[in-house]
């Protein structure tokens, strides 16, 4: 059993911010899974998903969205996580990273929380050990700029750029589910290069 969340922030004024790109991520996952629809639950919303969805033995998935605002993201995490009894090793967390070019993306099991709100909820309420998928947005170059640029919609190319992404990150995703991180980066990576190659300069 898995838990696969996206972090952002609630809301039809967020939705297309650079901060929501754990929630547009988990839409793709959710699509790519086949999941059923989302509904309310532990102050997010959730989506429950198989995979693969032909053999008896199928992996399940949960999916969830919380509906807390990003820096009480873990309070939805943690409720969902306790209620399921699924550990941290088997969660998944998509999020925006200030310190990835768009278009790069990074898996790390632990580590800080680069003074991401959100990560920083969850790791108070469920530890550090569960799995990060970075996806980078790029910085605005200084930090007093950094509120607005997160909380800003994505350029027309750069969104471009994004949803190839996106696309990438849910058709790879099962390499994830099958704990080979690795594997799943040099895919998504692949990817978006043959697609975009000036997102690798």
């Amino acid at each position: 059993m898995f838990l696969v969340v996206g972090l952002g922030n609630p809301g039809p004024k967020y939705a297309h911010n650079r901060h929501n790109i754990g929630f547009l991520a988990a839409d793709r996952v959710a699509r790519q899974l086949n999941a059923g629809p989302w509904s309310r639950k532990f102050q997010g919303e959730i989506a429950e998903g198989k995979w693969p969805e032909t053999k008896p033995s199928a992996t399940k998935i949960y999916l969830l969205k919380p509906q807390t605002y990003m820096n009480l993201s873990g309070e939805s995490v943690g409720a969902c996580a306790r209620f399921y009894k699924i550990p941290p090793e088997n969660i998944i967390v998509l999020y925006d990273e200030l310190d990835l070019l768009p278009g790069k993306l990074r898996v790390k099991r632990a580590g800080g929380d680069g003074g991401h709100n959100g990560i920083r909820s969850i790791d108070a309420h469920m530890g550090k050990d569960y799995e990060r998928v970075r996806i980078g947005i790029g910085h605005p170059g200084d930090k007093a700029l950094v509120t607005h640029y997160v909380l800003g919609d994505f350029g027309k190319a750069e969104w471009e750029l994004q949803e190839r992404m996106l696309d990438a990150v849910a058709r790879h995703f099962p390499l994830l589910l099958a704990k080979d991180a690795p594997g799943f980066m040099n895919k998504v990576a692949l990817e978006v290069r043959v697609e975009s190659p000036e997102s690798s300069k």
